[in-house]
């Protein structure tokens, strides 16, 4: 079956969403509401605090940038249409909007895998190596590092809508999700999917052992380094630039784990169904909190940059 035919066999799905309860849908999108606001309001806060302060213009906030960035582009692949679904009621997703969304959500989900390994390596080489950190991560290795982070995203993310979307779709078109992830939808399937199954298995695996073993292999050396200082300023003052690094990882991987990592006989769509939230919704929310709120820098940023604000409209002298 082509593309193009399976478009003209089916042309949407429905997504049966969190809740079908009549008096939670007002309440849950107030909340999803406040959750997305939040969200665009931490990213594209600490994307242009970073533009605007020189004093981060460092390899650390370049990453973090795109961090936020990422964060911020696959939190709105999802988030807009749960909270249309909850407001209209309206949960048809035709197959175009569908594909879309998917192939945003893995790329940017990917992504933000690499990148997290890229940050660990960033603050090994901080820590580990301070006299060679400004040669070893120059603006060229670093703009590299995140250029090959954005392909192996969008490059897995083809590779899995292409795979998902030329299968033929004929047992339901109802998706037991509330965004077009691809488990679900091989579900509906009577097309053979024991090839999907299998790349997806192992672009997962390949995603989360690569970077978790170079994050690992990056707080070893980190760890290491840290208990050979002699200074109690020094090993403090490492431990808390890689803290919200750490927080970071171990809430986006515990999640990519539990979701993809386990057997077919172990899935339950509605424990799937939290996993997911937690790390389509909730984690893009808290990652420029966890940032902003440990860091000395980025506060003193946020200080001068607002106080810059109130002076240029008159408010303060």
């Amino acid at each position: 079956m082509t593309f193009m035919e399976n478009i003209s066999e089916v042309t949407e799905f429905i997504l049966v969403g969190l809740t079908n309860t009549p008096e939670l849908q007002v309440p849950m999108f107030i909340i999803f509401t406040v959750i997305y606001l939040i969200t665009l309001i931490g990213n594209l806060g600490m994307i242009m605090l970073i533009l605007l302060d020189s004093r981060l213009h460092t390899p650390m906030y370049f990453f973090l940038s795109n961090l936020s960035l990422v964060d911020f582009v696959y939190a709105s692949a999802v988030t807009p249409k749960v909270m249309e679904g909850f407001l209209t009621q309206n949960k048809i997703i035709s197959f175009s909007a569908c594909a879309a969304q998917m192939f945003f959500l893995i790329a940017f989900a990917t992504t933000e895998s690499f990148l997290l390994a890229a940050m660990a390596f960033d603050r090994h080489a901080a820590v580990c190596k301070p006299l060679h950190y400004s040669t070893s991560m120059t603006r060229t290795t670093c703009i590299l590092l995140v250029t090959c982070c954005y392909i192996n995203g969008f490059l897995q993310s083809s590779t899995h809508v292409i795979l998902t979307f030329h299968l033929s779709f004929c047992h339901s078109h109802v998706i037991n999700h509330f965004f077009c992830d691809i488990p679900p939808i091989l579900s509906l399937s009577c097309s053979d999917i024991h090839l999907n199954e299998i790349i997806l298995f192992l672009l997962c695996t390949y995603d989360v052992s690569f970077s978790l073993v170079v994050i690992l292999n990056s707080y070893l050396l980190i760890f290491i380094a840290i208990l050979r200082m002699r200074s109690a300023e020094g090993r403090k003052k490492a431990f808390s630039t890689c803290t919200s690094h750490l927080i970071t990882v171990s809430l986006f991987y515990g999640t990519i784990i539990f979701m993809y990592l386990q057997p077919n006989s172990n899935h339950s769509m509605d424990r799937d169904k939290m996993a997911s939230m937690f790390y389509t919704m909730i984690i893009p929310m808290l990652n420029p909190l966890v940032y902003s709120l440990r860091n000395k820098e980025v506060k003193n940023a946020f200080k001068k940059v607002a106080g810059k604000m109130l002076t240029s409209l008159g408010l303060v002298n």
